[in-house]
């Protein structure tokens, strides 16, 4: 697998971390719906990637929100742990 391949399949996932952090931080939406907002945006943009609503495009949109969920968690318990120290 070449760098470009796997730079493809791994952009949605970073850019949808990169969305939610940054609902995150605006904090017009409360953090109990963070996942809900992921779950959304991940299954349209796989709807849209695959061209139509499918079981497999449905699977995909949420790995997509669960994989971004969990960046987006990582970089929040990291930031406040370097706060903490």
């Amino acid at each position: 697998m070449d760098f470009a391949s796997m730079a493809a399949n791994f952009s949605p996932y970073v850019g949808l971390a990169v969305i939610l952090y940054a609902i995150r931080q605006t904090e017009r939406v409360s953090n109990k719906y963070i996942p809900i907002v992921a779950i959304v945006l991940g299954v349209l943009y796989s709807f849209w990637e695959s061209g139509g609503a499918s079981p497999g495009a449905t699977l995909e949109g949420l790995k997509y929100a669960l994989l971004g969920i969990g960046t987006v968690a990582g970089v929040k318990y990291s930031i406040e742990n370097k706060a903490k120290k």
